[in-house]
């Protein structure tokens, strides 16, 4: 959050909570509907998106219970949103951008699921160059020598930064295929040492 803060971008409100009560203040800081998720699972297992305090507390009996000691994650859903994968090299100085997909489905369905299309066809070219700027600043100030994938949405005008993956995506052999780029390779390269000039 501080790094966003200071690079000028946002995030959808978030928290996490180990109880009950401090999932209720939570819900009540950044309202419903939630995103809601256990902090220590990959590829958006045992992820829901919770409508009021009833389903809440519901999850958190059930998550709690199952690892007492992981704290829940819990994020403002986007409702209405759309959502984006940037998939880039970088070489902790410059940053070029390999592609801009855009998700089928409204932001919510976790990536590992949904249909996305390269080149990103429901976008401004201010939002889109909005994206690619970002990435350039989250990638250098992250120093990533290597791939980077950022997950973007939008919601009103809005930009939000959902996750920042500093390594290799399942997105980048799609659009290594699309682009003619052999991506994977030139990060090899970069990890080793390469510049991207």
């Amino acid at each position: 959050g501080k790094l966003l803060k200071e690079l000028g971008l946002s995030a959808p409100p978030h928290g996490e909570a180990r109880t009950r009560e401090e999932a209720l203040a939570v819900a009540r800081r950044i309202g419903y509907p939630l995103v809601v998720r256990p902090s220590y699972v990959l590829g958006g297992r045992a992820m829901a998106i919770v409508f009021d305090d009833d389903h809440l507390l519901s999850y958190m009996a059930h998550a709690v219970e199952a690892a007492p000691e992981h704290p829940i994650l819990i994020d403002r859903f986007l409702d209405d949103a759309f959502e984006f994968d940037v998939d880039a090299l970088s070489d902790g100085k410059s940053t070029w951008i390999g592609g801009i997909q855009e998700h089928i489905e409204k932001a919510g369905i976790h990536s590992g699921d949904s249909f996305s299309v390269l080149p990103a066809w429901k976008v401004t070219p201010e939002k889109f160059l909005e994206m690619a700027e970002a990435t350039r600043r989250l990638a250098g100030a992250l120093g990533v020598k290597g791939l980077v994938n950022i997950q973007f949405a939008t919601q009103g005008g809005v930009l939000y930064v959902l996750e920042v993956n500093p390594r290799a995506s399942r997105t980048v052999p799609f659009v290594s295929k699309a682009i003619g780029v052999p991506m994977a390779r030139a990060a090899a390269l970069l990890a080793a040492g390469r510049t991207l000039d």
